[in-house]
C-alpha cells in the first residue's frame, strides 16, 4: 500500500508539535508504521540549516534568503526522509511543511506568495495528503512559546503582529484548500485536542 503524508501546521505555541507526537504514538499503538519528522529538519542536512534559520537575531536573514534556506532544507528532507518513507508504505507525520513557508516567508513580512509558490513548484512539487491546522489565539500562542524559551526563538522574537498575520494566513489557506485541511481548536487540553486530531486522521485513513 502507498504511504500517506500528514502535516501539522499552526502558529508558534499552538501545540502542533505535541499533537504530531501524540498522533504518531496513537497510530503506532494501532499497528501502523510511522515516520515522525519535522521542518526545518528531518534529515542530516536539513537539521544543519535548522540551526541557521531558527537561532539568532530576528533580522539575521532577509525574507528572501530565508525562503531559499527553507526550500533547500525541505528538498533534502523530501529526498532523504519523506519520499523513502512513503515508498515503504509508512504514515509520514511532519511537524510543519510548505504551508509554513507560504505563511512565514510568503505573507507575514511582505508579499512573496507568488515567489514561494513558484519555487515550491520547481523544487518540491509535493503537498501533504492531509494537513492538520492547530488553531489558537496569537497572544496565547506567543505567551506559550515565550514561556518554553530555548535557543530556537528567532520567529517568536518578531512579535505578536507576525503571529497575528500568520494565524490569519493559515486560516485563509485552510479555507482555500478545504479538502486537504482539518482545522482543530488548540485552546483546550492536549488530550481533548488529540482526540479530535486522531478522529480526523482515522477518517482520512
Amino acid at each position: 500500500m502507498p504511504g500517506i503524508f500528514i502535516s501539522f501546521e499552526g502558529i508558534d505555541g499552538s501545540g502542533k508539535s505535541t499533537q504530531a507526537r501524540l498522533l504518531a504514538e496513537s497510530l503506532r499503538a494501532r499497528g501502523l508504521t510511522v515516520c515522525h519528522t519535522r521542518e526545518p529538519g528531518g534529515s542530516a542536512g536539513a537539521e544543519e540549516i535548522r540551526r541557521l534559520v531558527l537561532e539568532g537575531d530576528a533580522d539575521r536573514w532577509s525574507t528572501e534568503t530565508e525562503l531559499l534556506l527553507f526550500t533547500a532544507a525541505r528538498r533534502d528532507h523530501l529526498e532523504k526522509t519523506i519520499r523513502p518513507a512513503l515508498a515503504r508504505g509508512e504514515v509520514v507525520i511532519s511537524d510543519r511543511f510548505a504551508d509554513s513557508t507560504r505563511i512565514y516567508q510568503g505573507l507575514t513580512r511582505g508579499d512573496l506568495r507568488d515567489t514561494v509558490d513558484r519555487l515550491h513548484a520547481l523544487m518540491i512539487g509535493v503537498e501533504p495528503d492531509l494537513t492538520v491546522l492547530i488553531d489558537i489565539d496569537p497572544a496565547e500562542g506567543l505567551a506559550r512559546a515565550v514561556a518554553r524559551a530555548g535557543k530556537e526563538m528567532r520567529f517568536e522574537g518578531m512579535g505578536l503582529g507576525v503571529q497575528e498575520k500568520a494565524r490569519d494566513g493559515f486560516l485563509a489557506l485552510s479555507a482555500a484548500h478545504p479538502a486537504r485541511f482539518r482545522v482543530i481548536d488548540g485552546a483546550r487540553t492536549p488530550d481533548a485536542v488529540a482526540a479530535d486530531v486522531l478522529a480526523a486522521v482515522l477518517a482520512r485513513l
